[in-house]
């Protein structure tokens, strides 16, 4: 098939997509590579091959081989695998503005976008949420859930003309949607840029629920993409700094400071370089801000809870390595512009909610009151910590 890789109204390349291998097999002209996602661009500034970069960004965008049971929603939605998704919808997400348009036709941005367009939410949630296997209900492919990256089951939906990211728990662990809340009251502690998170009941299991974050004139570039063969991964913390500084985010720094202070608290251990990124206006290509803080979930011990002990200490993912929690807060530069006072009553707000649905979770008392010392551990240590900092200087 042959098409144009669209960013919103601009045409960035035309290829030949070949919808039998889910990949790019010819590029036949590069029209604006500005407008390109930021990762092909790179690579076509350093003359690598693009059409395998091409390939992998598009396969990327897509529901991975790993989403939980997803051979499940793979025979509700009538395909074999994920990736005869891709290409359904035109490639659209809610993440930015790219597609894919078939060439020769006139198909236009502003009549098929879903930040503009609604979409069939009702039945795809109902397909990955709810325990019934009936495949009888043909479930639409015009969707943004084609193009939803991440192992966690997840939908997007409508309310009051809105998008909303619904995110279940993994199997059946259920502690992910809680975190995301408890990272949102955090963030909203301590006056911290995020995506708020809250609680939905779906089928009698919990999700949890956040605004979509872009809008028809922006997309998230994520780190993954900015430092992408483009940084020495030794230094990658201070090169990607630097970027977003040379792009006009000038709060750069103190907003990846706010990160590590988040996941320090919570433990989140899956601060991975796909999670947080910059926004970008799709127009302009102006670099605007520093995205909100969002996808929380892993964190905890979620992945090593046992009834035995409590686990206060951790590692978590810095950049391209895995560092103590502890050494991550070494980066922070100015520990005093934190009023850590404001975090007094967080682990009380957060055993209520834990106990508010404890009916449908069954989470035990053991649980919740070790779930609850080891975030009032985390709070006293940061508290020592910046203490201790703060009389060095």
């Amino acid at each position: 098939m042959k098409c144009i890789l669209m960013n919103k109204n601009t045409e960035v390349l035309v290829a030949e997509y070949d919808v039998e291998l889910s990949a790019f097999t010819k590029i036949y002209e590069v029209k604006n590579i500005d407008y390109a996602p930021l990762i092909i661009k790179n690579a076509y500034l350093k003359d690598k091959n693009i059409r395998t970069e091409l390939t992998d960004w598009f396969v990327g965008r897509g529901i991975p081989s790993f989403r939980d049971d997803l051979d499940l929603l793979l025979a509700k939605l009538g395909v074999t695998t994920a990736k005869e998704l891709l290409d359904k919808a035109f490639g659209l997400s809610l993440s930015d503005q790219y597609w894919i348009k078939p060439f020769d036709t006139n198909i236009y941005y502003k009549d098929i976008n879903f930040f503009e367009h609604d979409f069939k939410d009702t039945d795809f949630t109902n397909a990955i949420f709810s325990n019934s296997n009936d495949y009888s209900t043909k479930l639409s492919l015009i969707s943004p859930n084609n193009t939803t990256d991440g192992r966690l089951k997840k939908t997007w939906i409508i309310e009051n003309n809105k998008r909303y990211l619904l995110k279940g728990g993994y199997k059946n662990e259920v502690m992910q949607p809680f975190n995301e809340v408890l990272a949102s009251m955090v963030c909203e502690s301590l006056d911290f840029y995020h995506t708020k998170y809250e609680l939905a009941t779906i089928s009698d299991k919990i999700v949890s629920k956040c605004e979509c974050f872009i809008n028809e004139n922006t997309e998230l570039i994520t780190a993954h993409q900015i430092l992408h063969n483009n940084c020495d991964k030794a230094n990658a913390y201070l090169e990607y700094i630097k970027i977003l500084e040379s792009h006009g985010i000038k709060d750069a720094r103190e907003r990846i400071e706010d990160m590590f202070i988040l996941d320090f608290i919570i433990m989140n251990e899956d601060r991975h370089l796909n999670n947080f990124g910059i926004i970008r206006d799709v127009n302009t290509l102006k670099w605007l801000d520093v995205a909100p803080l969002y996808d929380n979930g892993q964190s905890l011990n979620i992945l090593d809870y046992n009834d035995d002990e409590v686990i206060i200490k951790g590692e978590g993912r810095f950049f391209y390595n895995i560092e103590n929690f502890d050494n991550i807060t070494k980066y922070v530069k100015d520990f005093k512009r934190y009023d850590l006072t404001k975090l007094d009553g967080v682990v009380e707000d957060f055993e209520n909610l834990l106990y508010k649905y404890q009916k449908i979770t069954n989470m035990t008392d053991r649980r919740i009151n070790k779930l609850c010392t080891l975030l009032h551990s985390r709070i006293i240590r940061l508290k020592n910590i910046q203490r201790e900092e703060i009389k060095n200087i």
